[in-house]
């Protein structure tokens, strides 16, 4: 008999805490948590998830052309049923309350690009104001351009047309390699309903996201068919908003889900 064997590196361990993590498949039925008291160890749903996270163009649209393509290698490979697995680290000032609308000026499309004698300057100061701070990348004093054992995507280069790739900068931590997926900078708008025939409040927080693609071996199977079967007869009021759909319908799903948690900010509409 054979034994094959996936090892995954944990995508949480990083050098930050993680405050908040979110399994998201894109489907509905039973996506969410029912736990009463949520803390950081809590991995929540879709359904739960009544945030918006605002990047900085660019990577938005890295982020989003990687997740298709490794969506569209599941899909050809029969896979279905993973997950985004996304946690973030809460940063900055915790309980902005903006009203109901999203100014463009708190939005990440213009990040502060710092020399690291003035990003030193800053640390040492603790002087953090509402924008994000960049360190211009350089090689270390053995001209080594490694970046560290959590690599899971490319380096992201600063926007505003400079070209530099980049680290980031929090008290505390020294300098975090920007990559696709790791340490990345954005903008979390958290929406909580009130009263019926009040407006929304809209909260924004800075943040540090962590984004991967888990459960990835799951193929659409002969069981899966019979639970995409069975379930269908008994939630016939909404069928595809079950998990185990077959792997094309599952994939587009999945993207327009991740579309709407990953919006373009207001000011490049």
């Amino acid at each position: 008999m054979q034994f094959r064997f996936v090892v995954m590196g944990n995508m949480f361990c990083t050098e930050l805490r993680i405050h908040r993590r979110f399994d998201l498949k894109g489907s509905s039925l039973g996506r969410s948590t029912e736990k009463i008291k949520i803390d950081e160890n809590t991995t929540l749903k879709d359904l739960d998830l009544n945030y918006s996270f605002y990047l900085e163009p660019s990577w938005r649209d890295a982020l989003l052309k990687q997740i298709e393509i490794d969506s569209e290698f599941l899909r050809n490979h029969s896979i279905m049923d993973y997950s985004l697995l996304l946690g973030f680290h809460y940063r900055a000032r915790r309980n902005l309350q903006i009203g109901s609308s999203c100014p463009e000026s708190i939005l990440p499309d213009k990040l502060t690009i710092l020399s690291e004698a003035d990003a030193a300057e800053e640390d040492s100061a603790y002087n953090y104001r509402g924008g994000l701070i960049l360190v211009q990348r350089g090689s270390d004093k053995n001209g080594s351009d490694a970046v560290g054992p959590h690599v899971r995507g490319s380096r992201l280069r600063a926007p505003s047309g400079c070209f530099e790739e980049v680290d980031l900068l929090i008290p505390g931590t020294g300098r975090l390699p920007i990559q696709l997926g790791v340490n990345m900078p954005a903008r979390a708008e958290k929406e909580e309903k009130q009263e019926e025939g009040s407006k929304s409040l809209h909260h924004m927080y800075d943040v540090v996201l962590y984004i991967g693609i888990i459960d990835i071996l799951q193929k659409y199977n002969m069981t899966k068919k019979i639970e995409h079967a069975y379930k269908s007869i008994k939630y016939k009021y909404n069928p595809l908003s079950i998990s185990a759909v077959e792997p094309q319908f599952y994939s587009e799903r999945f993207l327009k889900f991740v579309g709407t948690a990953f919006p373009q900010n207001s000011s490049n509409q």
